[in-house]
């Protein structure tokens, strides 16, 4: 302290600081281990039931947490199921970075990109779906927030859609692929491909879904391959 009596300008203690950065830590470890045992047990109900159609209540019971604790990290039912669909994503975009890192060839390496994708949107009877969890309620719940809320749901495709504009790109520069808009054409590989479930769905004769190789003939000629 000054001979005034004002406050110095002596820096905080180092203890103090150590002190501080310690409880924050701890604080941020024990909230992001009572957030995942909330994701945890959502995650299990959907892989039981096969659809989103559970309770907060059963999440709770579940996670053996409270519902005052639930309410501590989502606002309700949505945002807990719009977690797990950012969490889906960013296990496609592991997967998917595996799969075109096994290629080297910009063209091929783009093919194994579209052709893994097409496999995440399956429908849902096919007997081999990737993942750990059943990711097919969340991506109809997805679907529906998207006609909401479209931001949100963009925002969380974000890592999918850089990794495709990524190879996009390498193409181009490759000069294997030759497109006016760069974006324009991700953005249309993208729709056509993760949409396409919904016909897949829809049709009951499996003679008639579309292929993956079929979408991705369809994609390479649109591109000018």
């Amino acid at each position: 302290m000054a001979e005034d009596g004002t406050p110095g300008d002596a820096t905080e203690p180092a203890w103090r600081e150590r002190a501080v950065s310690r409880s924050l830590n701890a604080a941020r470890s024990r909230a992001e281990q009572r957030v995942q045992r909330f994701l945890d047990a959502a995650f299990e109900l959907i892989d039981e039931k096969g659809t989103t159609e559970f309770t907060i209540q059963e999440v709770i019971d579940r996670s053996k947490q409270s519902l005052r604790g639930f309410y501590q990290y989502f606002d309700g039912k949505d945002e807990l199921l719009l977690a797990l669909f950012e969490v889906s994503v960013l296990e496609q975009t592991d997967d998917l970075r595996r799969t075109v890192d096994a290629e080297s060839e910009p063209l091929a390496r783009l093919r194994a990109f579209t052709i893994r994708l097409y496999e995440w949107c399956e429908p849902a009877d096919s007997t081999e779906k990737p993942g750990t969890h059943t990711y097919r309620p969340i991506a109809d719940f997805a679907v529906q927030l998207s006609t909401v809320h479209p931001a949100r749901v963009e925002a969380a495709m974000e890592p999918i859609s850089l990794l495709l504009l990524e190879l996009l790109e390498d193409a181009v520069a490759a000069g294997v692929v030759r497109v006016a808009s760069v974006p324009r054409a991700a953005l249309l590989v993208k729709q056509l491909v993760m949409f396409s479930w919904f016909r897949n769905r829809v049709i009951k004769d499996p003679e008639l879904r579309i292929s993956a190789d079929e979408m991705w003939d369809f994609c390479v000629r649109g591109i000018g391959a």
